[in-house]
This record gives structure tokens, sequence and C-alpha cells, in this order.
């Protein structure tokens, strides 16, 4: 018997079967993806949270990884953790969703739980997961086997939260589906907390994403007219800060990356529009705003060069770490990309330096020494404030800085 298969076995995913076998569940890994597969039960861990250390550990609690399907029908519980992008008309992309519940349901037994927890629009469970559960099954959900959402909460490179210290939402539209998901959640975090349902355990992520969305657009909005104001916007908000209450700090940046951000609040934008005929404005303008940001920065990169008596065209750019987040290989909508990609428009000779990452999709070449590269730079831009960045040699050593997260604390132009 097993306990538990998790399906996608990425940044959600993974660390779910982490804590699943630390707490003495027999665990499962289903994957698409041969590589994947192949790396994992060779011990390689392809995502931040988890070393190849901390992979040996689970193969050694009796994980393992398999592209076959069929495990699913010696399954306790079964719960998908696949991507699910923004599709290129920019709505919901629920591609991965699909095929993982058509791919599991004819192999399905009676009293399975089956979790959700890919991020997606509210009605997403209750309209598009049971009723393929159940089309491929032959039985009904919620009588004959058990769904629920519960959304991931995963926070990559987050050292104070994980997976088991930080509350799990979980939803179900029976009683009996909510307490059977309730009861297995509870042997893998410290914290349940039972929504009313699916729909509203759906929308719960969606409003904290659109929380962080709109706050970060606020702030960028505000650096780039503080600038033409000649107010050290950073100051302000190390000032506002200071109060105890009525204040959470949002910083500004070049722009906004990974899963989350950047696409789950224009699921619910979408779903608004589609259901309801109208825009929900909030969403739409910070996208607008926050995508907007590298654009933003490839402006002030070329201001300071013709302050200085430089085209950008020409110039020699350095950019100083390419990843979403600091300290974390996960390039995934990484606003870098977009920077790089004006500034190449523009004819700069682009430099970039992480790290993190020895490999990067933009046409930029990797400095293999800092320093060197420091000093060939007409310009060098920090884009990710990696905490193995020495920050004032940097400084130091720079010729001209544009500081995009407000780390500096000379003479460095700050966003």
């Amino acid at each position: 018997m097993i306990d538990l298969v998790v399906v996608g076995l990425g940044y959600v995913g993974l660390p779910l079967v982490a804590e699943a076998c630390r707490s003495g569940m027999r665990v499962i890994g289903l994957d698409a993806n041969p590589d994947v597969v192949a790396g994992l039960n060779a011990g390689f861990s392809h995502v931040d949270d988890l070393s190849n250390s901390d992979v040996s550990q689970l193969l050694e609690r009796g994980f393992s990884a398999t592209s076959d399907v069929a495990v699913v029908g010696e399954a306790a519980a079964v719960v998908i953790c696949v991507p699910t992008p923004l599709s290129p008309e920019g709505g919901p992309d629920l591609g991965a969703v699909r095929g993982a519940c058509m791919s599991i349901a004819p192999h399905l037994k009676r009293d399975t739980l089956v979790v959700l927890e890919s991020t997606t629009y509210p009605g997403t469970t209750s309209e598009v997961v049971s009723p393929l559960l159940e089309a491929g099954s032959g039985m009904v959900s919620n009588r004959d086997f058990w769904v629920a959402f519960s959304p991931e909460r995963i926070d990559p490179g987050n050292a104070e939260y994980g997976l088991r210290n930080t509350p799990k939402i979980v939803g179900a539209d029976s009683e009996t589906a909510a307490e059977v998901a309730e009861t297995f959640y509870r042997r893998v975090v410290d914290t349940v907390v039972v929504a009313a349902g699916t729909r509203e355990a759906e929308a719960a992520k969606l409003l904290e994403n659109t929380y962080r969305h709109v706050n970060i657009a606020l702030v960028n909005e505000m650096s780039r007219f503080f600038h033409e104001l000649k107010i050290d916007f950073w100051d302000v908000i190390r000032l506002a800060e200071t109060k105890p209450f009525g204040f959470h700090k949002f910083t500004p940046g070049p722009g906004v990356g990974g899963h989350c951000i950047p696409i789950d609040p224009n699921y619910l934008s979408h779903r608004v529009r589609s259901k309801l005929g109208y825009a929900f404005r909030f969403v739409e303008l910070a996208q607008e705003i926050n995508s907007s940001m590298p654009s933003y920065v490839s402006q002030r990169a070329t201001r300071l060069l013709n302050e200085h008596g430089k085209a950008v065209r020409g110039s020699r750019v350095l950019l100083l770490g390419v990843t979403y987040k600091a300290d974390i290989v996960d390039q995934r909508e990484s606003p870098a990309i977009d920077v790089a990609n004006c500034l190449l428009e523009l004819g700069a000779e682009l430099t970039y330096f992480d790290p993190l990452v020895m490999e990067w999709s933009v046409p930029a070449t990797r400095v293999s020494n800092l320093e060197e590269g420091l000093a060939q730079a007409d310009l060098v831009i920090l884009l990710q404030a990696h905490s193995s960045f020495d920050i004032a040699d940097i400084e130091s050593r720079a010729r001209m800085l544009l500081d995009t997260r407000g780390v500096t604390t000379g003479g460095a132009h700050r966003l």
C-alpha cells in the first residue's frame, strides 16, 4: 500500500514528498519528465529547497520516482502539483491539470483522496477536476472517492517558513471529503485551516498573491515619480517602516518574477472577466506597472550613460544577479531577462555575473571573474542582491552602478 502519490515533482511537489517521507509515509513521485525521474532516483535534486543529500535521504526512506501512472491504483492519497502557467492569450492554461486528471482517473480506487495544489481560478476543482476524475474512473466524486483543494504556499529559499510550519488551507465540497483531507494533511504539517469549500480555498491563494502584486506595483510606481521629484524613496520606506501598526513594507525592483506574482493574479482577473464581464482593475493596472519596470530600468541605464557622455550602443553593461529571487537558482519569469533584452535591443555589449547561474537563456556572456567584469563595465546594474555579493566592494569597483534593490549605501544610483 502506498500512502501518497505526488503528481509533479517540481518546486511544490518535491517539498511535499520530503515532509510526507519525514512523517513516515510511503511516498511515490509521479512525473512525466523522464529526466526528472531518473535524476531523483539517482539522488540528484533539481530544486533549491532540497539538496542532493536530502534526496538521498528520501530514497533511503523508501521514496522513488516513476512515470508509470499505474502506481495511483495503490495509493491512499494523490496530490496534484503540476504547473499552471498563462496561455499565450493571457488566460489560464490548465493543460497540465487536465492531463494529470485524465491520466490518473482510470487507476483510481474507491476511497482515494485526490487533492489539487496547483494554483488556479475559483471553480477549477469542482468544474474541471471532479468531472474529469468521474468520467475517467466511472465513480462519483465525494461519494466513491474524495476531492479537495489545498493551495501551495512554497516560498523557495525561505529558511524560516517551510511546508511543515506554514499553515495549510484545505477546502472540500463535502463534509466527509474535508475531514479526510484535513486528517491527511495533519500528518504532514503543524496547522491545518479548513475552508468553507474548494472555491474559498482557491480564492485564498489568489488573494494572497494579488495583495503582494498590487502593493509591489504601488511602490514601483512611487519609486519612479519620487526619483523625478529628487526624493530618496528608499529612505521614505525606511521611515515608514518604523510605524508599528498599519504599514507593511514592500520595496521596488526591476520587475516581478517567479511563478506566483506575475501569473496568479491574472487567473482571478480572467475569471472575473469571463464570468462577470468586467475588469479587475487593480490587478490589470498592477500588471501594467510591474511589467513596465524592466523597460524603466533600461531607460534609467540609458540616462546614466548619457550623463557620462556615452550611448547605450557599444557600451559595456554588466548585469549582477539574474534569478528572480535572491540566493536561489530559480529563473522563472525573472525580470532580468526582459531587462537584458531591452538593453540588447539598444545595442549594449551585455555581460552578466551570477554565482548560481552558469548558463543563461539570454545571449549575454558570463564573466568568469567578477573583479575583471566590474573593471571593464561602463555600467553595472545590480538586479538581484545575492548574499554572496560583497556590495561595498562592488560599489568601490564599479565605474557607475545602478542599484535596483536598494542595498547600496554609497555613491550608487538607486532605483
